[in-house]
């Protein structure tokens, strides 16, 4: 698969996450269309430096795909504007959720984890022109919801971000690389005589379900565990009951 493949069946999932986010918050839909309206009309930057623009603001839906998510985001954008500006509050959260401090290398390396025999040349933001609901004009000229993206690394992200900024010239040349090795060799995987279990979930917004379980298919003596029990957390939001179910498969004991 390439990295347009992997996008091309991301887009619709993190379409899915928001249609759930605004069901479950009807009013959010013409919070976040105000809060998109206000940054298309100047310059917002956030308290570290960063650009917090429309497409920027967008990129708050890569927590779309966790438990707590969608309260997140929606606590976020409650208090967003306070008289016609952007809170502090609100603009260190976003903050919080959108540099890249905590690991710039995220950034640079994302697309190129799908990378094996082609350049992606930036991928997520060719792949995006084919789902034109992710264009924010919609919603800033008329009446159609702001969609939220998800892990999706855009080129615009390394000017947006300080801590990005110097990572630029190295950005696109991983972008450009088109002579990565294979990732996997699947014949091995084929012989794998290694006990194994994966979770698979199945509502991920970020991993698609379908690849997850050819991949299963494709590992001897791998056993998944289908489960929509939990979103793409599991091991964190479980308290250790996803991990305990993995060690009791791979030990035969489920």
């Amino acid at each position: 698969m390439t990295a347009d493949d992997v996008y091309r069946v991301a887009y619709p999932r993190v379409a899915a996450k928001n249609t759930e986010h605004y069901e479950r918050y009807p009013e959010d839909v013409d919070r976040a269309r105000r809060i998109a309206r206000h940054l298309s009309t100047g310059t917002v930057r956030l308290p570290g430096g960063g650009l917090l623009t429309v497409e920027n603001f967008q990129a708050l839906g890569r927590m779309l795909g966790m438990s707590t998510g969608s309260h997140t985001l929606h606590y976020m954008l409650e208090d967003a504007l306070a008289g016609g500006e952007l809170s502090e509050v609100f603009l260190r959260a976003a903050e919080s959720y959108l540099t890249f401090t905590p690991g710039p290398l995220y950034a640079v390396l994302h697309e190129a984890c799908y990378a094996q025999g082609f350049a992606t040349k930036w991928s997520a933001q060719r792949v995006r022109s084919e789902f034109p609901a992710f264009d924010p004009a919609a919603a800033l000229d008329g009446d159609d919801p702001l969609m939220f993206t998800g892990e999706m690394i855009y080129p615009w992200m390394i000017e947006a971000d300080p801590v990005l900024q110097p990572l630029r010239a190295a950005a696109d040349l991983l972008a450009d690389q088109d002579s990565w090795p294979l990732l996997y060799d699947p014949i091995r995987l084929g012989a794998n005589e290694v006990p194994a279990a994966a979770a698979v979930y199945f509502a991920d917004m970020y991993v698609d379900r379908d690849d997850s379980l050819r991949t299963a298919v494709a590992i001897r003596g791998l056993r998944p565990w289908v489960t929509n029990e939990y979103e793409h957390d599991g091991i964190r939001a479980s308290r250790g009951a996803v991990l305990d179910r993995l060690i009791a498969m791979v030990r035969g004991e489920v």
